[in-house]
């Protein structure tokens, strides 16, 4: 099983394009110390030549661009991407999809509210249905995401997409607007999970033995946003859990027998993304890596 980072950063990516935190402003400044990041995404294949998009971030050209095994490599139009899974409906995991609109085939699957959000939208419609089938996955029963390798959504704690939020929103309920993802290819067994308000004994005992794990980094602290002056909501607020604290998710998934641990979806004002910074230090002490633009994982 092969996987490409395609984007590691939390909504907005870093820097934000209206943003001087500590962490943008170090990237505006052009510090070595911090590279930019697009929003989140993985890519995963096990031919090399046939690929699926874990979700589709508005980032998307950039993202193709900067990996080569998505670039068309025959014929006038062609497409190594065969299939996009969607985990919710936040902009910065479907906005990419109205870059997707050129007539090319792939499968676009997601649960049923996921799909009724976008079927919502007429914007959407852009995707011809002549060469894109929509496909409603149900939670977790297994499909087969490419051939030789199969996949299944299971419900996490989460909240509902920002743009779809009433007046009254609920935050860690566990149904089909938040998922996380297995990915099974013989005997190796991986996890995406860029969205997770909190770690339950459920969740825990699903990815215990996982060969690798990516998993939510938004934030380092729950008040990291408005500590930064850059927002009022707390982690908790927007659906995620933090990295450090004693619920936090290092301490969360510390006893667990992981293959490898990886913290993707990092918001712009989170600290591990400075490479000497201590936040940093400490989650690398504690077992994880940060995700980069790029990183290729196998498993």
């Amino acid at each position: 099983m092969q996987l490409r980072v395609l984007g590691a950063a939390a909504g907005g990516g870093s820097p934000q394009w209206n943003c001087r935190c500590e962490v943008c402003r170090l990237v505006w400044e052009g510090d070595p110390r911090v590279t930019p990041r697009t929003q989140s995404s993985i890519a995963v294949s096990v031919d090399g030549e046939n690929w699926a998009l874990i979700n589709c971030a508005p980032d998307i050209l950039k993202q193709i661009q900067q990996t080569p095994a998505l670039h068309p490599r025959e014929g006038r139009r062609h497409t190594p991407i065969a299939s996009v899974l969607l985990t919710n409906a936040d902009v910065d995991h479907i906005g990419g999809l109205l870059n997707l609109r050129e007539s090319s085939p792939f499968r676009l699957l997601a649960t049923p509210m996921i799909q009724d959000v976008l079927r919502g939208s007429p914007i959407f419609d852009v995707l011809n249905p002549d060469h894109v089938s929509r496909e409603s996955i149900a939670l977790d029963q297994p499909f087969t995401l490419l051939d030789g390798l199969q996949a299944r959504l299971f419900a996490v704690p989460g909240k509902t997409a920002l743009f779809l939020e009433g007046d009254r929103v609920e935050i860690g309920v566990e149904g089909e607007s938040t998922v996380g993802v297995e990915l099974i290819s013989g005997d190796k067994r991986a996890y995406y999970i860029p969205g997770c308000a909190a770690m339950t004994p459920t969740l825990a005992a699903r990815l215990e033995g996982a060969d690798l794990l990516l998993f939510d980094g938004t934030l380092w602290r729950d008040d990291e946003m408005v500590r930064a002056g850059v927002g009022h909501k707390t982690g908790q607020r927007m659906g995620h859990m933090s990295m450090s604290g004693a619920e936090g998710s290092i301490a969360a998934l510390a006893e667990l027998s992981l293959g490898r641990r990886v913290f993707v979806h990092i918001n712009n004002t989170n600290p591990v993304l400075i490479a000497d910074s201590p936040e940093r230090q400490a989650a690398e002490r504690a077992g994880w890596d940060i995700a980069h633009d790029g990183m290729e994982l196998s498993c």
